[in-house]
């Protein structure tokens, strides 16, 4: 089976958050997009260009278009968020971001009304049903089939940092899940969701999503729901492996970490290296640890089993990318990343608010309601 690769632009960018909605008076989430949907979209088109319906009537997908700098698209995603934002309000509504909702249950609430998305309930039944979970995906444009397996084979190794990083789902349906990211292991309740296998090339690729459609699995590549996985249609990478972000300013330092990191592959493969490509255990491990540990996880760093902790490795990373980040301009959202480690990730914060509150959760949903209108709180918050 062949699949077109469109090579895309070197290093271009385009990030999709997918938004709660909430009733401020229950703190519930609630149904909503398909009037917010309608409200916002432009007379004469059919849908909104930049907000979509996900597979929840809770939850709004804002996109960007395709955008150079990290900061160009931070105000593609502020410029729709601001549309979103007004008309939830008009509504009663509020708007948030987190890997899960701190307490609703998923079993009440409402499909979109879109034919895929009844589809996919038939065919997936229960681990479908339970997908209340809200993430953010970052695209980074790669210019050749050739260089994308690598880049993607060569990303495995960075699963832990952007997972540490951006982990908001502590809580579900009520309870502390002691994980940092729950979201991640409801989601690998899909077949086809989860680390990427180590591919050798394009080709091996064709071959494997081929036997795939063959076999009746999926219908079409989009359907392979990996944690980071090429993109043909728009001929990027495309990172999945992130929790909600709860802030605009979380958004452009992992945006800016993926761009960096994609551009320094590209430039190592221009210059004949062959990139790293992880042992399948340690990426394995190294997500559990994340999943569960968020910035208190020691990873495996070699094939002797010798760790470290995350946060020195994400810090190192971030001093290594300097750079690349000056070249792309993108140096300030990379020193966000600090910020992140200096204010905690956002399962800490949401367990130092409950921890405040006697382990109530509407104060939770409340705190992260004001960190998507205030951004990301000062450094000790969590």
């Amino acid at each position: 089976m062949q699949i077109p690769f469109h090579s895309s632009e070197r290093a271009s960018l385009g990030v999709e958050w997918e938004l709660q909605l909430i009733d401020p008076q229950t703190r519930e989430l609630t149904s909503g997009a398909t009037e917010i949907l309608a409200e916002i979209t432009p007379d004469g088109l059919d849908e909104h260009p930049k907000a979509k319906h996900e597979l929840l009537q809770s939850t709004v997908e804002i996109i960007t278009g395709v955008c150079t700098t990290v900061a160009e698209a931070k105000a593609d995603l502020a410029g729709t968020l601001a549309e979103v934002v007004a008309s939830a309000e008009r509504r009663g509504l509020g708007v948030m971001c987190a890997g899960t909702h701190p307490f609703t249950r998923w079993d009440t609430q409402e499909i979109s009304p879109k034919e895929r998305y009844a589809e996919l309930v038939e065919r997936m039944q229960w681990p479908a049903r339970r997908l209340q979970i809200f993430g953010v995906h970052v695209h980074v444009g790669v210019r050749s089939p050739e260089k994308i397996i690598p880049i993607v084979n060569a990303l495995t190794q960075y699963v832990p940092h952007f997972l540490a990083l951006s982990a908001s789902s502590p809580f579900w349906a009520g309870c502390d899940t002691g994980l940092a990211s729950s979201r991640t292991k409801v989601f690998e309740g899909m077949p086809t969701a989860g680390l990427p296998y180590q591919l050798a090339d394009w080709g091996q690729f064709e071959a494997y999503m081929g036997t795939l459609i063959d076999a009746g699995a999926i219908e079409s590549v989009r359907e392979v729901w990996w944690d980071i996985r090429p993109h043909p249609d728009f001929g990027t990478v495309e990172l999945r492996i992130c929790d909600g972000l709860p802030t605009l300013d979380e958004i452009g330092a992992v945006a800016a970490l993926a761009q960096c990191l994609v551009e320094q592959f590209d430039t190592q493969l221009d210059r004949g290296y062959t990139l790293p490509s992880p042992a399948d255990w340690i990426v394995r491990e190294n997500k559990w640890r994340a999943v569960r540990y968020g910035l208190d996880a020691e990873i495996v760093v070699d094939e002797q089993g010798t760790v470290r902790p995350v946060r020195e490795a994400i810090a190192d990373v971030v001093e290594e990318l300097l750079p690349t980040a000056r070249k792309l301009g993108c140096e300030a959202e990379l020193a966000d990343v600090r910020r992140v480690l200096d204010a905690g990730a956002s399962y800490q914060r949401q367990r130092a608010v409950a921890a405040a509150n006697d382990g109530e959760l509407a104060p939770v949903v409340d705190s992260l309601l004001a960190e998507l209108r205030d951004g990301l709180p000062a450094a000790g918050a969590a």
